[in-house]
């Protein structure tokens, strides 16, 4: 395993760390390792999503689209080709 040293942390990064590792009841190196892991694992792949679930999720947070359909009409009558 890769050994990583870390020079010039401020000091109140360093206590912050300390209170979250005795928080999480690890080292600060183990939480250190933790966070990475967190932070640079692999994205989970997106779900497969057809095209207006994805237009809806990005208009969402704009309160989402409202369009008004035409009323729909009779349809007419096929052409007779005799």
């Amino acid at each position: 395993m890769a050994m990583l040293t870390i020079r010039d942390i401020e000091p109140i990064i360093k206590e912050r760390l300390r209170v979250r590792a005795a928080e999480h009841g690890r080292s600060m190196e183990a939480e250190v390792r933790g966070i990475l892991q967190a932070i640079l694992a692999p994205p989970e792949p997106m779900p497969a999503r057809n095209l207006a679930e994805r237009i809806r999720a990005r208009f969402a947070p704009l309160g989402g689209v409202e369009l008004e359909l035409p009323p729909r009409e009779a349809m007419r009558e096929p052409p007779h080709f005799e």
